[in-house]
Formats: structure tokens, sequence, C-alpha cells
């Protein structure tokens, strides 16, 4: 086996997210891949913007939808967040979680505000009143666990075999 990041990428172990990277890569990134038991067993996902807030995962969709009805018949699914699109270096960061899934006034009133405002900043009123509509629901996702995590700036060189970091500079 080679240096790592530099001859090959075998071994990633050690090139987690720490807990300064997780937060950031969530307070950063606003899509992760929601991955679900589909009613026919089959594994399944979608993409859904996000808002981490209260220690929870915050999505919303439509009732009927795929994933709704899935995490209606099972709770569990995986979030994995990504910081591509974002100005953060390559991390990703998966975590399981249970879903909770509400359609109460009192949800919708502080989340469709806290989601409208970071989903489009510059006319949030009007996210409000699209999203505000009879189906709509609220996914609170706990996480449970992390089950991956990645943060290229712990490997040498890029990752892609470029040069070390002592070497960038260099011609």
């Amino acid at each position: 086996m080679g240096r790592l990041g530099i001859d090959d990428i075998e071994d990633l172990r050690g090139l987690g997210l720490d807990k300064g990277g997780r937060d950031g890569l969530v307070r950063t990134a606003s899509e992760c891949t929601v991955a679900f038991t589909s009613p026919s067993g089959w594994p399944s996902g979608v993409v859904m913007s996000f808002l981490y807030d209260r220690e929870r995962f915050w999505l919303t969709a439509v009732r009927g939808r795929a994933h709704v009805t899935a995490v209606l018949a099972d709770p569990r699914v995986t979030l994995v967040i990504s910081g591509a699109g974002t100005s953060l270096p390559r991390q990703m960061l998966a975590v399981a979680g249970t879903v909770t899934v509400h359609d109460d006034r009192a949800t919708k009133a502080w989340f469709f505000p806290a989601f409208a405002a970071r989903m489009a900043p510059a006319d949030p009123q009007a996210f409000v009143r699209l999203l505000d509509s009879p189906n709509r629901v609220i996914f609170e996702v706990k996480p449970e666990r992390i089950t991956a995590s990645h943060d290229s700036r712990k490997m040498p060189g890029d990752g892609r075999g470029g040069p070390r970091r002592n070497e960038e500079s260099q011609p």
C-alpha cells in the first residue's frame, strides 16, 4: 500500500469529519439525499432541501409523494449531505435517523419562515406562500448515528493524484 492521497486512496479510515467539520457542513449545505425504503422494499432516495435546527434536520414534502408514504410506513432514513456546490472542500456526512411527520399549524408556523429565510432569502414571504399548502408536511429527522463521513482536508495531496500539500506551490 502506498501513501494515502498520493499513491492510492485505498484506506480512508481516519478521514472522517470532526464535530467542527460536521457543524460547518450542515450550516453551509442546503441539500441532502434522503435515502429510504420504498413500499416495495427497494432502497430509494430523493434530493431535498433541509434546515438544521434544534439538533434536528427539518425537510418538507407533500403528502402522497413516494418518500412521504415510505417514511409513514418505516420512519428510518439516512441523510447524505455533501459539500458539492458550496465553498467547502470535498466533504460528506451520512446520518441515520428517524422521521416524525408533522402537519400541525404550530410546526408550520415556525418552520416555514425559518426554512424560507434560508432557501429564498431574497423574498422569503413569497416562498412561505408557496409552502403553506393543504397537503404539505414537515419531516423532523432525529439523528441516531453517523454512518459515514469524509473530509478531504485530512488527505495529503488533493486525493485525486495531485501534488502533496508542500509541493502545491512548486512548478
